[in-house]
């Protein structure tokens, strides 16, 4: 089992910056990809950014492209996301996951991940 503990978030305003960050524990040789998913009231689960631990592939949803960045400390086992020019629209539950297997094409995919943390608030006033 692999375990995940997020921290950071919290208020910013829009424009401003957090930094996320994602601890993961236990069987962490399993894991070969890490990401964030977010999940606003009343909608579902979505793709935040996510990386292989291998190296290579990054991808993010087009609505954080150019404003978040998601990076890796492979012997540390951390995903860290850091935000920038926030919007009131990414106000959200922030959640980490980690994958101990990605079938082709499936980094951005809910379902190919196994262990989620319980997720970190983060939100945005206008």
């Amino acid at each position: 089992q692999v375990q995940l503990v997020e921290s950071g978030g919290g208020l910013a305003q829009a424009g401003g910056s957090l930094r996320l960050s994602c601890a993961a524990s236990g069987r962490t040789s399993t894991i070969v990809a890490m990401g964030w998913f977010r999940q606003a009231p009343g909608k579902e689960r979505e793709f935040v950014a996510a990386f292989f631990r291998s190296g290579g592939s990054t991808l993010y949803t087009d609505s954080v492209k150019g404003r978040f960045t998601i990076s890796r400390d492979n012997a540390k086992n951390t995903a860290d996301l850091q935000t920038s020019n926030l919007r009131p629209e990414d106000t959200a539950v922030y959640y980490c996951a980690a994958a101990d297997s990605v079938a082709y094409g499936g980094l951005g995919r809910r379902s190919s991940y196994d262990f989620w943390g319980q997720g970190t608030q983060v939100t945005v006033s206008s």
